[in-house]
């Protein structure tokens, strides 16, 4: 049997952990998005060191381990651990949504593209109003599942003491002795974050599908 207690002592300690996880992966998540949009648009932007600094970028993190980078963003930025933290998951989820996003742009008729600019739109107006749109929706579910990745990844906040669910729960583990119950508690909280996640994720993709059915 779980020891309840450990929840309702705890429950501040657990609920700040909580807020601290939501706040730097909401963080993360709109910053990587960003960053991983630029970043697939470098990789077929018609300008070769724009390609290379993509691609460049792209391998580089994607081969080097989530907890390197969030380490080396703590050690050399200097920064608080929630702060580096949410940098250096940024920094790596963004490799992989630029991956995701540049498949979706290169999914999307090259006919778009050149309707597009003999409208008179520049690269960047046809690529912005007519070609992200097409392809983010294409790309919708490969991007949800990086999300709640990134949700999962927060959890290397704890070795930056970056007040997280997981540092939370180090610290209640350290406190009370009692291991196995409290990060069973930590696992029920990462839940509440990644199940609605997951469940809008399977929603998005039906109904995307369904559409998709409905415009064939």
């Amino acid at each position: 049997m779980l020891d309840f207690t450990i929840l309702t002592n705890h429950l501040d300690s657990f609920l700040e952990g909580l807020k601290i996880t939501l706040i730097s992966s909401l963080i993360a998540l709109l910053c990587s998005f960003i960053l991983g949009t630029l970043l697939a648009i470098m990789r077929i932007a018609p300008i070769k060191p724009l390609n290379w600094l993509g691609t460049a970028y792209i391998e580089f993190i994607r081969n080097i381990p989530v907890l390197v980078i969030v380490f080396f963003t703590y050690l050399a930025g200097h920064f608080g651990g929630m702060i580096a933290g949410t940098i250096g998951l940024t920094i790596y989820t963004a490799a992989f949504i630029a991956e995701a996003i540049r498949a979706g742009i290169l999914s999307v008729p090259k006919g778009q593209m050149e309707a597009a600019r003999s409208t008179g739109l520049s690269y960047g107006q046809s690529m912005r109003w007519i070609i992200l749109p097409q392809a983010i929706k294409i790309v919708i579910p490969p991007l949800g599942n990086q999300f709640i990745n990134l949700v999962k990844n927060s959890s290397l906040l704890a070795v930056v003491a970056g007040g997280d669910l997981m540092y939370q729960g180090d610290l209640i583990s350290a406190k009370t002795y009692v291991t196995f119950d409290t990060y069973i508690f930590v696992a029920l909280f990462y839940l509440i974050l990644t199940i609605p996640l997951s469940i809008g994720v399977r929603f998005l993709e039906k109904r995307l599908a369904r559409s998709n059915v409905g415009g064939a």
